[in-house]
């Protein structure tokens, strides 16, 4: 009698094939600055698309902890891989915050829906009409843009007035006025997106983060959300909606960015050790097991500040989320992974550096990762010093 399979198994196999096609077209995506379509296919395959996607519409609505795993495991092949599965996740959960009727426009013909996004900084103008707005204008780095059946677009809401702040850290006792207008976020159609070839990045090569632009394109009402619920949380969603849907944007937004670089700094270590087996004194050589270990002890540590911010995504009470602590763990756990990389190029050698070497590419994919604004230190550091003042 047959044995059925176990679905986590079938998504493990998946995410295991996604990365493996990512590694083996890694560098035809860094010269198409866009991903391969078959690394493409093979993460709509793995999940990634779904992870977060309502169960009605046939989602899995996951945890926080399974996509961390599943987006380093691609990204130990390719970082660019990774970065857009990641966003596939993110930007599906993002979608569903949108009223009903916006969420059945993207996934009533399943949940296996590519959604790009350009939503930081706001742009573009909107104009209200009957049933919904007029979109126009021009946004910059949408990851996964070639290949998105969606995209969401954030702007200002020129008829509304500014809205109060939503504090960055629990607790803040006054709530002031907040100067900028309110945002809203609108979910709008590959169709109706114009796609401008402005992607030539050092690392990341292979995301596709082009600019686009949309030309008086009409939105129903029920495809748009305020930016504000997102951050905050809050939408569509309600208290019999999954926990991942109740979580805010902030709390998670960095982990998310972050787990690619986790893969990314696996992929170093192995692409260093390799190439240092091959010297005549392999990894007998004093210096060499020096760089290893203390670069594959860093990289373990980022993974457990990692695991820790994503069980508490995952776990803890939801009327005490631990924002700034999110952020420094993420913070903390890139700049560690960078040094880890950073080390093994160094010591890579001139092979290293050679144009298809693995290493390199990790090197640079890592650096422009850890640009990214949700991964400074700064910022997450004065969000966590504040936390513990409010919080002792």
């Amino acid at each position: 009698m047959p044995t059925a399979t176990h679905p986590s198994q079938v998504r493990a196999d998946r995410v295991r094939e996604a990365a493996a096609q990512g590694a083996l077209y890694a560098t035809e995506s860094e010269r198409a600055r866009t991903l391969h379509p078959s690394v493409t296919e093979a993460l709509t395959a793995a999940g990634f698309a779904r992870h977060f996607v309502p169960t009605r519409f046939g989602g899995t609505t996951g945890t926080f902890g399974e996509l961390l795993d599943a987006v380093a495991a691609v990204g130990e092949g390719c970082a660019s891989a990774a970065w857009c599965a990641a966003l596939q996740a993110a930007h599906g959960r993002l979608a569903a915050h949108l009223p009903p009727a916006g969420q059945a426009d993207l996934w009533r013909d399943g949940p296996d829906v590519r959604i790009a996004a350009a939503v930081v900084p706001p742009a573009g103008q909107l104009r209200p009409v009957d049933g919904g707005y007029r979109l126009s204008g021009r946004w910059n780095l949408a990851s996964g843009v070639t290949s998105a059946h969606w995209v969401l677009l954030a702007t200002v809401d020129p008829a509304a007035p500014a809205v109060p702040a939503v504090p960055a850290v629990p607790a803040v006792p006054a709530v002031r006025a907040d100067p900028r207008p309110r945002q809203l976020v609108l979910a709008v159609p590959r169709r109706d997106i114009t796609v401008h070839d402005t992607w030539h990045n050092t690392g990341l090569r292979g995301t596709g983060s082009h600019s686009l632009s949309v030309e008086d394109a009409f939105v129903p009402a029920p495809r748009t959300v305020s930016r504000e619920a997102l951050a905050a949380g809050r939408g569509a969603a309600d208290a019999d909606e999954a926990r991942c849907h109740r979580i805010p944007y902030t709390l998670v937004a960095s982990l998310m960015f972050a787990a690619p670089a986790l893969g990314a700094a696996r992929g170093a270590l192995r692409a260093w050790t390799r190439l240092a087996a091959a010297r005549p004194d392999g990894l007998t050589d004093p210096t060499a097991q020096q760089v290893l270990a203390r670069s594959s002890a860093e990289t373990d540590a980022a993974h457990l500040l990692l695991r820790s911010a994503a069980e508490r995504a995952d776990r803890a009470p939801l009327d005490d989320l631990p924002t700034a602590l999110n952020q420094r763990d993420a913070a903390v756990a890139v700049e560690m992974l960078v040094t880890a990389v950073e080390r093994l190029f160094r010591h890579g050698g001139a092979r290293a550096q050679g144009e298809d070497e693995p290493l390199q590419r990790f090197w640079r994919d890592i650096h422009a990762l850890a640009g990214h604004g949700a991964l400074q230190l700064p910022a997450a550091a004065a969000a966590y010093g504040n936390w513990v003042v409010l919080t002792s």
